[in-house]
């Protein structure tokens, strides 16, 4: 029952607003009735409802006003357009305008149910993205609230406050190291430089000099004296993305530097200090690195002496849902359109993906999504065919493909499960899926007590 949302429905048709009023009562919602647009405002303003049903044609005030004026009221309010047959047009204007969807008369009651669902669990993970901003604010923009995330957030308190100066960040690409290092320098400094590089992206030949600087003349092409990233970070935090990637041939320096923080320019006659708090990042299995001879083990365990490692996306699956809407939030308001919303079939296929891109992969997802249909309702047929259930044809199943899909994955997993004697690790290794995927599906599907 959804007894907690609260619908305003603002509409001169008298017998709609009852219809409206009973069918959404049935469905545990509570539904207040306002026939004009400024009894409309005025009941707005009292009630602050969780949703707003409006129509485009009121008597006495146009249904575009009426709109501007409740999202002056409350911008964040979830204002669901009601039109008239062949009013589209309007209505996509005033989707436009802040409407965050549109539904057209006749319309059928249990889409509208869906409609009014779907925006207020939007709205609502939307405002606890900036409820958990400004809880977690002393860690940057991390947005996530899985035992993890919460793992790792104490971590970076830790470290953050503590009198280390050299840090490792470790994980898969796009989990968001970079942020982590950002939010490590903000814990620790308020006004101090923070200085990125990404190792991988400097050519070897030109690393030292970037790094430790070099006197004028010290190679071919040095015509002038250069400060090194070192001597700019002096103070603050120097950041080494990609650190896996620096010559083997430079990590004696490097390591040099970070037992005793004094440092030679290329060229130099002395050494130099520099009180920097070194935050290094890496993909790699630094250790296997070392097995295999391409990293020192010296400068390794130097560096992991403070080490903070960030979890796959796929170990913190409950935070997807939440990433989502903040990407949602972020990609509409860089591109000027209304966000998108999307379809639980949609919700569902996002829930159970593996995401081997990180959180990189959902950002980029939610970008072309919002370039591509902006302010529409994202259907399983407009995502990429990586993220679509392989066992299904769209075409053929339409609106009832979920079902379908629903009722062969549950049958696939109580096969494996049984084959494996119900130890999901196998079962998962039988089904070609991680532990975590499979632990998300019996979740879903609710086969926890079918053993």
């Amino acid at each position: 029952m959804d007894s907690s949302i609260s619908v305003l429905v603002i509409d001169d048709e008298r017998n709609l607003v009852r219809s409206i009023s009973f069918s959404l009562r049935d469905e545990g919602m509570d539904v207040t009735g306002a026939y004009t647009g400024a009894e409309g405002l005025a009941q707005a303003k009292i009630l602050s409802p969780d949703v707003v049903l409006l129509d485009l044609g009121l008597p006495d005030i146009p249904g575009l006003e009426v709109l501007v004026k409740l999202k002056a009221q409350q911008p964040d309010l979830p204002v669901i357009m009601i039109s008239a047959h062949g009013d589209t047009r309007t209505a996509v204007k005033a989707v436009k305008m802040g409407a965050i969807d549109y539904i057209t008369k006749p319309f059928d009651l249990d889409e509208l149910v869906l409609l009014i669902r779907r925006s207020t669990e939007h709205m609502r993970t939307l405002r606890e993205i900036k409820f958990l901003r400004e809880k977690n604010s002393g860690t940057g923009p991390l947005v996530g609230n899985s035992h993890e995330m919460a793992a790792l957030r104490e971590a970076m308190e830790r470290v953050g406050n503590s009198s280390g100066k050299t840090v490792l960040i470790t994980g898969p690409s796009g989990t968001g190291k970079a942020l982590v290092a950002r939010a490590l320098h903000d814990i620790r400094f308020t006004d101090a430089p923070f200085i990125e590089v990404n190792c991988a992206t400097l050519p070897e030949q030109l690393i030292e000099a970037e790094l430790f600087g070099a006197e004028r003349g010290a190679y071919t092409g040095a015509n002038q004296r250069r400060s090194g990233l070192i001597d700019l970070a002096n103070g603050g935090t120097l950041f080494l993305d990609e650190i896996g990637e620096v010559p083997i041939n430079l990590q004696a320096k490097l390591l040099s530097f970070l037992e005793n923080r004094s440092y030679r320019p290329i060229g130099a006659g002395r050494e130099r200090q520099a009180n920097v708090f070194v935050v290094a990042a890496t993909n790699r299995t630094l250790k296997d690195e070392v097995a295999e001879g391409r990293f020192r083990a010296d400068l390794f365990y130097r560096l992991n002496v403070l080490p903070v490692e960030i979890p796959a996306l796929s170990k913190r699956d409950q935070d997807v849902e939440l990433l989502t809407a903040h990407f949602i939030e972020k990609s509409a308001r860089q591109e000027g359109c209304e966000p998108i919303l999307l379809s639980e079939a949609v919700q569902a296929l996002l829930a159970d993906y593996d995401w081997p891109g990180n959180i990189r992969e959902l950002k980029n997802l939610i970008e072309r999504l919002t370039i591509l249909h902006p302010g529409k309702t994202i259907k399983a047929d407009m995502l990429p065919t990586e993220f679509r259930p392989q066992n299904a044809s769209f075409q053929n199943l339409g609106g009832d493909y979920r079902i379908t899909v629903e009722d062969h994955e549950r049958q696939l997993i109580l096969n494996a499960l049984k084959e494996a004697d119900w130890r999901k690790g196998l079962a998962a290794e039988k089904l070609g899926i991680s532990r975590h995927a499979l632990k998300r599906r019996i979740q879903r599907l609710h086969l926890e007590n079918c053993e």
